[in-house]
């Protein structure tokens, strides 16, 4: 599973030890989470998307994210279109 965590958490201006108090786990298991080593329960994916105020699809996927550098520069191309 691949996950986007560390991007949401640094955005809204969270630490590991900040997002793992708000969903009741220990800061190590987030860091593991980020990193890939752990997959998270249903619950525990969704109490971290609602910290980060973002959908459960743009946070985790079962297939690798493209990169968001990729991403802006597609759009940029599209746009001088």
């Amino acid at each position: 599973m691949h996950n986007r965590i560390a991007l949401f958490r640094a955005e809204r201006g969270l630490s590991r030890k900040d997002l793992a108090e708000a969903v009741k786990v220990n800061p190590q298991t987030i860091g593991y989470l980020e990193r890939g080593d752990y997959k998270p329960s249903l619950e525990l994916a969704m109490k971290i998307c609602a910290v980060l105020e973002a959908e459960v699809e743009m946070v985790f996927s079962l297939t690798p994210f493209d990169s968001l550098v990729e991403q802006m520069r597609a759009r940029m191309e599209a746009g001088k279109q």
